[in-house]
């Protein structure tokens, strides 16, 4: 097969051994594959992959079609469509998953968005239901609103019921979040003056957490999944018992495979259906050829970009 490949630090379209699916895993003929910042870290050499997956291979997310069963295999069959967030080897033309991990792709949903949702739909639904028990009424935080994960919430909380206060630098993307479902889209500095906050979604940095905690909520949650603009701040432990809130931090990539099994079967229920029938969507900016593999990540490094940069194949 040919696979994006990590060569000192460049990206290399290759050849590379085709993987053997092993006991419970599927061989899947990749179609699309998102790009995550956990893809330009790695490549950078700061995110190695975790134990199972190839080491000099990025992707954690990709869209294709079975082709392969390993032992024990019995949900999906040869030539079924999957998605599925993986430990890495996403962006190549055959990528392995677990089984367990995978979940079908609705018959109307093309390639590119299939490859570019388990990553962000799997985290954004894992923070704002399983972490920080987001319902119907609450007021909710999420910054960074305009990128993968970001969109992927500010869908997921509207749908949910939540009052969505979307943080957004650019103010050339406030529309484009507000018809996500955002009923305030600020820039950051404004957050402030929004809250009180039942629910903060940090996809940004320790900053975010420093300036949302004056204004939490009693009993507030604030989950944490993105420190690309710090992850070290000072915290005021009094403020936080007297709104007796809670701070919290969450990562898919490196949960086993069963507690990653455990969020796609979460995501196959609560999300699925709502992909299934237009009420959510992947916002796509751009798809590039997966041999191209360098000039996408550049173009998402370059960041003001307003939902997903998919490799494609074929």
């Amino acid at each position: 097969m040919q696979a994006v490949t990590i060569v000192e630090r460049d990206l290399v379209w290759q050849e590379y051994p085709d993987p053997e699916p092993r006991a419970g895993e599927l061989l899947v003929a990749v179609r699309a594959a998102g790009i995550n910042a956990a893809d330009l870290l790695q490549r950078k050499g700061f995110y190695p992959a975790p134990p199972g997956s190839p080491p000099d291979i990025p992707g954690l997310e990709f869209a294709g079609e079975v082709v392969g069963l390993g032992l024990g295999t019995s949900r999906f069959a040869v030539g079924d469509r999957v998605m599925a967030v993986t430990g890495g080897g996403g962006q190549a033309e055959l990528a392995l998953v677990p089984e367990s991990n995978a979940l079908p792709v609705p018959d109307d949903v093309a390639w590119e968005q299939a490859g570019a949702f388990p990553e962000a739909f799997s985290t954004a639904f894992d923070a704002l239901f399983t972490q920080a028990g987001l319902s119907a009424g609450d007021r909710v935080l999420i910054s960074g609103a305009a990128g993968g994960v970001g969109t992927a919430a500010v869908q997921l909380a509207h749908a949910a019921g939540a009052h969505v206060v979307a943080s957004v630098r650019s103010e050339e993307r406030h529309a484009q979040v507000a018809d996500l479902g955002a009923d305030e889209v600020v820039v950051p500095d404004q957050a402030i003056d929004h809250g009180p906050f039942d629910v903060s979604l940090e996809l940004v940095g320790a900053d975010g957490v420093a300036t949302v905690l004056p204004v939490l909520a009693t009993g507030a949650r604030v989950v944490v999944i993105g420190v690309g603009a710090g992850a070290k701040l000072e915290v005021n432990l009094l403020a936080l018992m007297q709104r007796r809130a809670t701070i919290g931090g969450s990562m898919l990539r490196s949960r086993t495979v069963e507690e990653k099994a455990m969020v796609a079967r979460a995501v196959e229920e609560h999300v699925l259906p709502l992909l299934d029938d237009g009420r959510i969507t992947v916002p796509i900016v751009e798809e590039v050829p997966m041999a191209e593999a360098e000039a996408a990540y550049a173009r998402f490094a370059a960041g003001g970009k307003f939902g997903k940069i998919v490799l494609v194949t074929g």
